[in-house]
């Protein structure tokens, strides 16, 4: 395995930007962009520009928390700002925050297997800072079951190559066209499957 990929220190920002455009910018003419204050998710205005996958800063945990999110949404969704989702901050209820666990076991379930493809500690988030109790741990228990779910069922086409690409980069050490060739190619495998069914 490459030193540089094992280091502690070795989780950029720039790789994970790399793997993501590289498999995704051409076919999907979607970019990863880092810098936003908030997350979001913008559909390009025109036919010829990319969307982009915004995420908070350069936080390598927020990159891949909004590609799970991306890479669950489907068609129409990617057409609508933010996929079309409602967003309450801070503070919500417990009606609200049930409704916000619900539309997140999924993403968080995708971004906790691709935290361990690339050797990354993953932590659930329950997002509410208001005075609510939240029980993190029951959730973080729906969010390892949805995981579990995911590897016997296997995991959405873009999420799986995706996974595959940081695997091959963090785990096996992989350059980056190396690892963007192995998305790539389950990419092609999961849409010649689905052309077969």
């Amino acid at each position: 395995m490459s030193a540089m990929n094992e280091a502690s220190g070795s989780h950029r920002i720039d790789d994970v930007i790399a793997l993501f455009d590289g498999l995704f910018g051409a076919v999907h003419r979607t970019r990863l962009v880092s810098g936003g204050d908030e997350p979001l998710y913008r559909p390009a205005a025109h036919g010829d520009g990319h969307h982009q996958v915004i995420f908070t800063r350069d936080y390598f945990a927020s990159a891949l928390h909004e590609i799970s999110h991306w890479c669950i949404a489907g068609e129409r969704r990617r057409q609508l700002e933010d996929y079309g989702y409602w967003y309450c901050p801070d503070g919500r209820d417990g009606n609200m925050q049930q409704a916000f666990e619900n539309a997140e076991v999924a993403p968080q379930a995708l971004e906790l297997l691709f935290s361990r493809a690339c050797r990354r500690r993953f932590h659930v988030s329950v997002d509410n800072l208001g005075d609510m109790a939240v029980d993190r741990h029951a959730f973080g228990a729906r969010v390892e079951a949805r995981a579990e779910r995911y590897r016997r069922e296997g995991l959405p086409r873009r999420g799986e190559a995706f996974r595959a690409a940081l695997e091959a980069f963090y785990r096996h050490g992989a350059s980056r066209d190396d690892a963007i060739t192995e998305g790539r190619e389950r990419l092609a495998r999961g849409a010649a499957a689905s052309c077969i069914a």
